[in-house]
């Protein structure tokens, strides 16, 4: 009886997908995903009829964006990386 070879085996070995590097590459963007948005929370105020500026704040309106942007563009990269 001839074995059936399948292209995610290689000498009865599962054959991960993604390399380790790119897991590492994934695991940071997830980090710098996770920053951004904690770094975007905040700046609320307690009483209603009380206006807070800090939801203003340079680091909600400037850093938080570009972190999350960052951090989905290091995800796409780490899926797309090969080794050559």
């Amino acid at each position: 009886m001839e074995q059936i070879k399948d292209s995610n085996t290689e000498n009865g070995q599962f054959k991960l997908t993604f390399s380790k590097v790119n897991y590492i590459m994934m695991a940071v963007g997830v980090v710098i995903l996770a920053l951004g948005y904690l770094l975007l929370s905040g700046g609320g105020s307690d009483d209603p009829a009380v206006f807070n500026n800090d939801m203003f704040d340079t680091r909600r309106l400037v850093v938080a964006p570009i972190l999350i942007v960052l951090g989905f563009v290091v995800e796409i990269v780490a899926i797309m990386f090969r080794k050559k």
